[in-house]
């Protein structure tokens, strides 16, 4: 894997004049964690979006100060979503030989039978798990592999996957990660429940109807 590196300087603005960095071009972000007190620094803000829009949570970033490398996680990313920039990234430092959690994407690959032979559709669960692992065993992407789907309601679960012994999933062993099923199946669930409300609404009018006859009678 290609090495992953930012340049940074110290800065000592910090607060609401970190806006004046912004007209300047830089990127105000704050490094902290092993063998680094929390530090204010500022970085290229071209360069660093370039290179942060290719990265994942789970890349190895590392980010050079003061002439030394600190391998680093990208923890958060503030965005000014109307103009699609970032405002402010936290960087934490760790150790090579300590174990840390990260938000890893899943991609599913492989083709289900399910779907290339009963007309499924694939409906994927969670987009990303949080693995615990060495910072340079973390994957970029966890691949599930869907060709196991053979019939429709098949799913993959976190459970069933066959992962390295280097990685271990914190998510709930039963979190679905992809599930074949059928827009005919959701369609009649939905109408079945529907009749069921209608025939609860009709009981019930049928029973105030009753109520209503036996008052008059009294």
């Amino acid at each position: 894997m290609e090495k992953i590196l930012v340049d940074a300087e110290k800065r000592e603005v910090i607060g609401k004049k970190v806006k004046v960095l912004r007209r300047d071009g830089l990127l105000p972000a704050v490094i902290y964690g092993h063998g680094i007190g929390d530090t204010a620094i500022a970085l290229n803000h071209k360069t660093t979006s370039r290179t942060l829009a290719k990265a994942e949570s789970s890349s190895l970033i590392t980010v050079i100060l003061d002439g030394k490398e600190y391998p680093t996680l990208v923890r958060e990313k503030q965005w000014d979503y109307i103009k699609r920039s970032l405002l402010h990234v936290d960087f934490q430092v760790v150790s090579m030989t300590e174990k840390v959690a990260a938000m890893v994407r899943v991609e599913l690959v492989g083709t289900a039978p399910a779907v290339s032979d009963f007309g499924a559709i694939l409906i994927s669960g969670l987009n990303e798990v949080e693995i615990e692992a060495l910072p340079a065993d973390l994957p970029e992407s966890l691949e599930v592999d869907v060709s196991g789907l053979e019939k429709i309601g098949d799913t993959v679960l976190i459970r069933d996957l066959e992962l390295s012994d280097k990685l271990a999933v914190l998510n709930d062993p039963n979190s679905m990660l992809a599930v074949t099923s059928t827009i005919e199946e959701e369609i009649s669930e939905s109408l079945d429940a529907g009749e069921a409300l209608e025939g609860e609404d009709a009981e019930g009018a049928e029973g105030a109807e009753g109520e209503a006859s036996e008052e008059s009678a009294e």
